[in-house]
C-alpha cells in the first residue's frame, strides 16, 4: 500500500458497506438509474423506457444477493425479444437507421442480464444473444462496425484459436491514405459490444478502432489462470494488425478500461514497440490482488460481488485459492512487468476508486521508466467524467490531431429516436 503507515489511501472505507449492496431496488434507485436515463455506462445503448419495465418486475421479485442469476438473467429477455422483433420488422422494410436502433437496444437488455460476467446458463445465453443482436445493429449504423476474426497465431497452453473484436476502418482509409488506430481493452463486465460505443467519435477524427475483450471475459482466448497468456494474444493481435494497409503502423494507441487499465500497463511494458503509447484508466498493477482488498471489495462500489467476479474473470472456482494466489501469479510487480522498459504510458484513475486502489498507481511511478499520471481528486473509479477529457487531449496530442473533447464526448451517451 502506498499510504503512510502501510494502508491504503481510502483504508477506513474497506470496512463499509455501500447502499446499492441492499437489493435491486436499492441498486436501481441509488446506482443505476441515472446513468440509465442518460444512455451511459452500464447502458450504452439503452434507455429507461426499455429498462423500467424490467426493473419493476426484479423489485417485484425482491431480488437480492446472493443473487440466483438464471433468474435474474430471464427477467431482461421477454423485453429484449420484442425489441429483436421490431428490429427484423425494420430491417424487412428497409429502414436501416430504425432497425440499427433497435437491435442495439436489444443487445443493452441482454448486456445488463448477463452482467457483470455470465456465470449462469441464462447468462452465457444472453451473451450469446446480446453479440448477436449488436453485430446486426452495429453493421446497420450510419458509422458501421464490423466483427473480424483474429487468428490467434500464438496460440498455447490452452489458448483459443480466434479473438475476435469489433472494427471500424474508416472509409478513406488505404495504403496511401494510412490512418491512426485506437485498440480498445474492454473491462471486466463491459465488453466489446458496449465499448463500440466510442466508434463515432474517433471515426469522426479519422481514426480506426478495435475493440477487444480482456482474457477471462467476453470471447478473448487468452486462458484465463496463465499470467502470460495475454502476451501471446496481443502478438497474435499485433500481427494481424501489421497486415491492415490502412493502419499507419506509427500511430497505434491503447486505451484500456478499468480492469483493461490492467492489461494496458502490461501491454505497454511486453509489445512497447508497437505502440505510439497506452492508457490505462481506472486500472490495477499490484495491490488489486491484496487478500485484504479482495475481503472487502464485494461490499464497495462495484453493483455486484466485484471479488468473486474478478475469481471467475482468473479462471479460478475457489476465492479462497484465488485470494492466496492471485498476487503472486498475476501482480505486474511480483512479475517483473512494471521494470520492463515502455512505450508512453498515461495512467489515469480517481483517488478514491474503490475497484482497484490508487496505490497501484503509485507503485507504478515508482518502478521502471518515467511515466505519466493524472488522478482526479474526490472521484471515484475511473475519475470520471473528468479523466476522459484528460485522456482525449492526451491522445489527440500524441497523434497531432485537431479534435474537441466536449465535442467527442457529445457522441457517447445513446439518444433514441425511436
Amino acid at each position: 500500500m502506498a499510504a503512510p503507515g502501510n494502508k491504503f489511501f481510502i483504508q477506513e472505507k474497506l470496512k463499509q458497506t455501500a447502499p446499492h449492496h441492499e437489493s435491486f431496488k436499492a441498486l436501481w434507485e441509488t446506482k443505476w438509474k441515472q446513468p440509465c436515463s442518460m444512455g451511459v455506462y452500464p447502458f450504452m445503448f439503452g434507455t429507461t423506457a426499455d429498462f423500467q419495465p424490467v426493473v419493476d418486475d426484479i423489485v417485484a421479485k425482491g431480488l437480492k444477493r446472493p443473487y440466483d442469476w438464471d433468474e435474474y438473467a430471464q427477467c431482461f429477455f421477454p423485453k429484449a425479444e420484442e425489441l429483436v422483433a421490431r428490429a427484423k420488422a425494420a430491417e424487412d422494410e428497409g429502414d436501416r437507421e430504425k432497425a440499427s436502433e433497435f437491435y442495439l437496444r436489444a443487445s443493452a437488455l441482454y448486456r445488463i442480464s448477463r452482467f457483470p460476467a455470465p456465470r449462469s446458463e441464462k447468462q452465457r445465453y444472453a451473451w450469446t444473444k446480446g453479440k448477436e443482436a449488436a453485430i446486426k445493429g452495429l453493421g446497420l449504423a450510419q458509422v458501421p462496425m464490423v466483427q473480424v476474426e483474429i487468428p490467434h497465431v500464438h496460440a498455447a497452453n490452452g489458448d483459443g484459436s480466434v479473438l475476435p473484436g469489433f472494427y471500424h476502418l474508416p472509409a478513406g482509409a488505404s495504403s496511401s491514405h494510412k490512418v491512426p488506430l485506437i485498440i480498445i481493452f474492454t473491462g471486466l463486465d463491459g465488453y466489446r459490444t458496449e465499448l463500440a460505443v466510442w466508434k463515432d467519435g474517433w471515426a469522426k477524427l479519422g481514426c480506426a478502432t478495435l475493440v477487444v475483450e480482456i482474457p477471462g471475459t467476453g470471447d478473448n482466448p487468452g486462458a484465463p489462470s496463465d499470467p502470460s497468456s495475454p502476451d501471446r494474444v496481443w502478438s497474435s493481435m499485433f500481427d494481424w494488425v501489421a497486415k491492415q494497409d490502412g493502419i499507419d503502423q506509427s500511430r497505434i494507441v491503447n486505451w484500456g478500461f478499468s480492469t483493461g487499465g490492467y492489461y494496458s500497463i502490461r501491454v505497454a511494458h511486453t509489445h512497447a514497440d508497437k505502440l505510439k503509447g497506452a492508457i490505462a484508466l481506472g486500472g490495477g498493477a499490484h495491490h488489486m490482488f491484496d487478500p485484504e482488498w479482495l475481503d472487502a471489495v464485494d461490499d464497495l462500489e462495484y453493483p455486484f460481488d466485484l471479488a468473486h467476479t474478478l475469481c471467475y474473470k482468473f479462471g479460478y472456482a475457489d476465492f479462497e485459492l484465488f485470494k492466496r494466489e492471485a498476487r503472486d501469479k498475476f501482480s505486474l510487480l511480483s512479475t517483473g512487468v512494471l521494470d520492463k522498459p515502455c512505450t508512453r504510458l498515461l495512467l489515469v484513475n480517481g483517488t478514491e476508486d474503490e475497484i482497484f486502489p490508487i496505490d497501484d498507481y503509485y507503485l507504478c511511478l515508482q518502478h521502471g521508466g518515467p511515466k505519466e499520471a493524472r488522478f482526479v481528486p474526490g472521484t471515484k473509479h475511473m475519475g470520471e467524467p473528468a479523466s476522459f477529457s484528460i485522456i482525449l487531449q492526451w491522445v489527440f496530442k500524441l497523434l497531432d490531431i485537431q479534435g474537441n473533447a466536449g465535442q467527442f464526448l457529445s457522441t457517447i451517451p445513446f439518444k433514441p429516436k425511436y
